[in-house]
């Protein structure tokens, strides 16, 4: 936080950018620039015990998307009402499970006309290097730093499970693209011109192709943190939406 005072680094809306200030440090810390102090306290996300369980119906929703119109959005801060229940639900539901938010992020609820609750979703970081994505875009490496902050990834989306709905996910995906410039711009005061996901080889990535997401290629398997170019984590497709004005990438 002290950095950020001196380097003066805060948001547009004038939130200091603590978390990006300790990822940018650590990262010179990686390069061996800079030697941080042993770390007083690990941070290890959310465990078990640190997630509270949040009462909520699991009856069966099923029936044609037309039944639950118009959807609901709810956009959930740290400090909403609907914030305990949001992460439980990722935290219980979500195969990637949920450990907390890095950087610019923004979270949503979607409920139906009843509000009855039906999806989550959360766009978060954009990934730092992507050649499928790069390469689309024609980034090189100074335009892609210049321009990543632009960029947000639907890091989770989550149907919950005894939720059954043909076109429900395309139509949440679609719902939430016409809406997250102007909730992007009233949090952070700037916009975006590109949403990013990366969809595990298992999974089709249909709803994204219905609600027109271009597929651009494939990750290569390697972690946040792999120097040595051995394949780490599972490869994904990568998926790209541009957004209005989006061609002035």
């Amino acid at each position: 936080m002290e950095l950020c005072r001196l380097w003066n680094w805060y948001s547009p809306v004038g939130q200091m950018k603590d978390m990006a200030c300790r990822d940018l440090l650590l990262k010179l810390e990686r390069q061996g620039q800079i030697v941080l102090p042993p770390q007083s306290v690990v941070w290890q996300g959310y465990n078990r015990t640190s997630i509270t369980r949040v009462p909520h119906s699991t009856t069966a929703i099923t029936g044609k998307l037309k039944e639950l119109l118009p959807l609901q959005v709810e956009v959930v801060e740290s400090r909403h009402p609907s914030w305990a229940l949001f992460k439980y639900l990722l935290f219980r539901y979500h195969y990637l499970s949920f450990s907390g938010t890095v950087g610019e992020n923004m979270k949503y609820l979607i409920l139906d006309n009843e509000r009855r609750l039906l999806a989550c979703l959360l766009f978060g970081s954009p990934a730092w290097s992507c050649a499928a994505r790069d390469d689309f875009l024609g980034w090189d490496k100074d335009t892609r730093i210049s321009r990543l902050h632009l960029v947000t990834n639907n890091t989770r989306f989550l149907i919950l499970p005894w939720v059954r709905v043909p076109h429900l996910a395309s139509h949440i995906l679609g719902l939430i693209a016409r809406r997250i410039q102007k909730d992007w711009q009233k949090k952070y005061g700037h916009g975006l011109i590109l949403l990013e996901t990366f969809v595990d080889q298992r999974f089709r990535g249909t709803c994204y192709k219905a609600a027109n997401w271009l597929y651009v290629g494939s990750t290569k398997g390697r972690g946040r943190n792999d120097r040595r170019h051995s394949l780490k984590v599972p490869v994904k497709d990568v998926y790209l939406y541009l957004l209005p004005g989006g061609d002035r990438w």
